[in-house]
């Protein structure tokens, strides 16, 4: 069994689901759009 650390080390990167680009956060964080993305979207209404 592999340490805990080991294994979130090994995580590969996050990146953003609509551009792809890496995404500087921590692992566990649910975002999955990078800020330039989430910045370019309209508004809800």
């Amino acid at each position: 069994m592999k340490p805990v650390l080991e294994f979130f080390r090994q995580l590969p990167p996050k990146v953003c689901h609509q551009c792809g680009e890496k995404i500087d956060e921590q692992a566990d964080c649910y975002q999955n759009t990078c800020h330039r993305c989430v910045d370019e979207q309209p508004p809800v209404m």
